[in-house]
């Protein structure tokens, strides 16, 4: 805590250490926030000292303000007056914005007291709610009445559903305020002055919710404004909404409906009998209700789950109101991909200037910055959209404006050229058409936009365009409505023509029928599942953000397999620090936390000294285990049972001998480990060899006999149901002392098990880790990723910055997995390394600091089992 105190005092980066186990989330909790209540207390005492000088001052008049004095220049030429004028503006123009400020902290806590006191003023809004809900039922039961007597009028020949169907009329970015009507409206609600806050963000919304609860427990709890943001996934309570299950979808959808409000407040006097289309807009978008959502929302610290069941009681949008709070929280809980998305960043309101951003659960930081920033789109996509596409222009070519007509052809030619490039045609079906030249090439953006002939398109104003026009919704929507081939497009110009679109529905289906018949059952329904789930132009829109990025900070890969629709166009970002050099410029000082953050280089040198971070600015600390040093046996084992070199590189480790010499390992340590014992293999492929290996020469019975064996699903739905059974079992064989003393499992590094997933006390006695997982070296990604790190990084003296990175994914690989064992202080857990080369220097010295500390290097199998039976014998005994 005094560390990091410390760092945030200093605005300094930090990459900070603590185990699973050590409290590492009410340090971080307690450490930061104490530091942020020190730091308001120092500003008010600085703001009360500015208003006593100011009431001196107005209490005695300058010298300076007398009559007839001569003038004097000063240094820098102009006279005495002018510059102690300036000066004096200055002051009063500071005092005046600290008195607004005071003014505005005062009512905030007035209001957010008001509250907390007062349960009548709750019940007052919801009733007034309530009321208003049953007037608008009311008048719009009179206007359909109205409208039955009237008769529905008919509109151009397109029915009244299908107008939300048509482009608005675009202006570019020429005219500056074109963004929509619900942005300018966002940011005069977001005006309000932002107070220093921390940022906290983690991975995944439950691993949030655990550190919402942490707060909720601190003595922080009571006094801390806190708001939990989350993706409308998440937090959307429009139950029609929540049904498109798609994330860009209920975006998409949700951005339309605020659009429809704004649209409808300004247009509806002048659209009159014009055009009698009601657009859909949302019932929980008020801003009364939000308002007083993000109140309540201040008043009490409330996770995402609390925010939903907040947002049903009083009908109000939890998405918006939570992002109306931001200015005066004190304590921000977002995941990691809206803090390190810039587009995602704004549109939230998120402003990083001067506050305080903590990153927990760091060690895959890397490779999240890549993730969010690359971008993949297959050949049948392309070929999707551009059916869809051409589709709609030709069935509302006559009611789209010039500049919409414009965009969707450079779309369309955008889409041909990259289908060309995997050589294929976009007007055939891409199931159908064979690649010529199969394999995977890599070229640089510039390569790729002139190759392609796409280079004179500005695809910054393309993606502008997507954005604004919510071209891919207003496609979803057609499609949704015209896919069906019972349901044909027809245009009167093509004699009712209907092959275009059916023949894009063939297009989604990667195999054509004839494949589809050799398959036991053909998979119709998860395709059409994937057609519902998001509309291929989504996709698309990604890439093409991506093909935004600097020339030298990535690469697009042209993967050509056997057909067309198989093929794929994907963008590699190759330079995380890009993205990341925005955070840390802003931002008063970043914390880069984790349970696991060994090999540390990897942050120094990819993200931070990329990012322009100056070195002297980075601190690093790592605390030890809170466990006594007895509680934990890590061994390096350099040989087996018959002596056996224990080597599992890609060309030894299919051997027999090896695959022997492993399973007589295990046989071993099962006989003197009890409860349950954690293998991890370098990947799926492997551990299945391994077992139909043992399966074959009778080991795995052996095995079986001391343990029940689990295997690891490549499912993630079925990961649970394993989990389950696997402890399940554990305890039964606790209770009965019986043969069988525990349960093995079967896992793999990087698997759904690898992290995450608490193997503490009898669930995990012992973790064996088989052989090293280096990543696979013959991938074109990894490969230009190593070329470009040798390229771009400054060589040292040792090993080439592509052999580092190579050897750090491997170890940060293991030290995630071997973590999975030690989660509490009273937990007890061997752990063996089943390589002579985790003995090396450059590896030993990658392991995590309280496990290198104990481990012992043991070249015989006998030492190494002694030493086992010892240390597991001893702890039943202390049981």
């Amino acid at each position: 805590m005094a560390a990091l105190y410390a760092a945030l005092q200093a605005g300094q980066v930090g990459i900070f250490e603590s185990p699973t186990g050590t409290g590492k989330s009410l340090s971080l909790i307690c450490g930061a926030l104490s530091w942020l209540r020190d730091f308001e207390e120092k500003k008010k005492q600085e703001e009360a000292r500015l208003l006593a000088l100011e009431d001196k001052e107005e209490k005695q008049p300058l010298a300076s303000d007398e009559p007839g004095r001569p003038d004097n220049k000063g240094s820098s030429g102009e006279p005495d007056w002018i510059t102690a004028f300036v000066q004096k503006k200055e002051e009063q123009d500071m005092v005046n914005k600290l008195k607004e400020e005071q003014i505005r902290r005062k009512k905030r806590e007035e209001r957010l007291e008001k509250i907390r006191h007062n349960v009548q003023l709750k019940y007052a809004v919801k009733r007034k709610r309530s009321e208003e809900d049953e007037a608008k039922r009311l008048l719009q039961l009179s206007k359909e009445a109205l409208s039955e007597g009237a008769g529905a009028e008919v509109l151009e020949q397109l029915d009244h559903n299908e107008e939300e169907l048509i482009l608005a009329e675009y202006e570019s970015d020429e005219e500056k305020k074109a963004a929509s009507g619900l942005e300018e409206d966002d940011d005069d609600d977001l005006e309000e002055e932002h107070v220093t806050k921390i940022y906290y963000c983690s991975r995944t919304h439950s691993q949030l919710s655990q550190f919402v609860h942490e707060v909720q427990k601190s003595p922080f709890g009571k006094d801390t404004r806190l708001v939990s943001l989350g993706s409308r996934q998440n937090l959307c309570v429009n139950e029609e909404v929540r049904r498109l299950g798609a994330l860009q979808l209920i975006n998409d959808r949700c951005t339309e409906m605020q659009k429809n409000k704004h649209e409808k407040k300004s247009g509806e006097e002048t659209e009159g009998k014009k055009r009698r289309v009601s657009r859909a807009t949302c019932p929980f978008y008020s801003y009364e209700q939000m308002q007083f959502l993000r109140d309540e929302v201040l008043v009490e610290v409330k996770d995402i789950e609390q925010l939903v069941a907040l947002g049903r009681e009083t009908k109000a949008c939890p998405y918006y109101g939570s992002r109306y709070a931001i200015p005066a929280a004190q304590l921000v809980v977002l995941p990691y991909q809206m803090l390190l998305h810039e587009a995602t960043r704004s549109a939230a309101g998120i402003k990083l200037k001067d506050q305080v951003v903590i990153i927990d659960e760091a060690h895959n930081l890397i490779d999240t910055i890549t993730c969010i920033h690359s971008a993949e789109v297959s050949g049948s996509q392309l070929c999707c959209a551009h059916s869809q596409l051409q589709q709609y222009m030709e069935r509302y070519r006559k009611r789209l404006k010039a500049k919409n007509l414009m965009y969707i052809k450079q779309i369309l030619y955008l889409l041909e050229r990259f289908v060309a490039m995997l050589g294929g045609n976009v007007n055939q079906n891409p199931s159908c058409q064979a690649v010529s030249q199969t394999g995977t090439v890599l070229k640089s953006i510039n390569d790729f936009l002139f190759q392609s002939q796409i280079d004179n398109i500005n695809l910054f104003k393309v993606q502008r365009y997507c954005e604004r026009s919510l071209i891919s919704r207003k496609l979803f929507g057609f499609v949704e409505r015209y896919g069906n081939p019972a349901t044909g497009v027809r245009t009167n110009k093509e004699n009712q023509r209907v092959a275009g679109l059916q023949n894009f529905l063939l297009t989604l289906q990667q195999g054509s029928e004839k494949e589809a018949r050799t398959l036991q059952s053909p998979p119709v329904e998860p395709e059409n599942e994937q057609l519902r789930a998001a509309s291929p132009l989504m996709q698309i829109e990604g890439f093409l953000s991506a093909l935004t990025n600097a020339n030298e900070d990535g690469r697009v890969i042209l993967n050509r397999q056997g057909t067309v629709g198989q093929s794929s166009l994907k963008f590699l970002l190759l330079n995380p620090a890009v993205h990341f050099a925005k955070v840390v410029k802003e931002c008063r000082a970043v914390i880069i936390a984790g349970g696991t953050m060994q090999p540390v280089a990897d942050f120094r040198e990819q993200l931070l000294s990329c990012a322009g971070v100056d070195p002297a600015r980075v601190v690093e600390f790592s605390c030890g285990h809170v466990i006594p040093p007895e509680n934990i046996l890590p061994i390096i084992l350099c040989s087996g049972p018959s002596n056996q070199q224990l080597e599992f590189t890609y060309q030894t480790r299919d051997l027999p001998q090896m695959m022997d010499e492993t399973g007589r390992i295990l046989c071993n340590l099962c006989n003197v480990v009890p409860g349950g014992v954690v293998c991890f293999f370098p990947s799926y492929d492997y551990e299945k060899q391994v077992h139909a290996h043992w399966e074959k020469t009778g080991l795995l019975t052996r095995l079986a006999a001391k343990k029940k064996i689990f295997q690891e699903p490549k499912k993630a739905n079925q990961v649970e149901q394993v989990l389950a059974e696997y402890a399940k079992c554990i305890k039964r064989c606790s209770q009965s002392a019986g043969q069988m003393t525990g349960a093995l499992l079967l896992s793999v590094v990087g698997g759904k098990m690898s992290e995450g997933i608490n193997f503490s006390d009898d669930l995990g006695r012992c973790v064996i880790m088989v052989g090293m997982p280096y990543p696979n070296i013959k991938s074109p990604e990894l490969q230009e990723k190593m070329t470009w790190l040798d390229k771009t990084m400054p060589r040292a003296a040792g090993p080439a910055p592509s052999r580092v990175l190579i050897e750090n994914l491997c170890m940060k690989a293991v030290n995630q997995s071997i973590g999975r064992a030690i989660r509490h202080q009273k937990d007890f857990a061997s752990i063996l390394l089943l390589d002579h080369r985790y003995a090396r220097p450059a590896i030993f010295n990658k392991l995590p600091q309280w496990i290198r500390e104990r481990t012992q290097v043991k070249p015989a199998f006998g030492a190494a089992f002694a030493e086992l039976r010892k240390f597991h014998r001893g702890k039943s005994d202390a049981l």
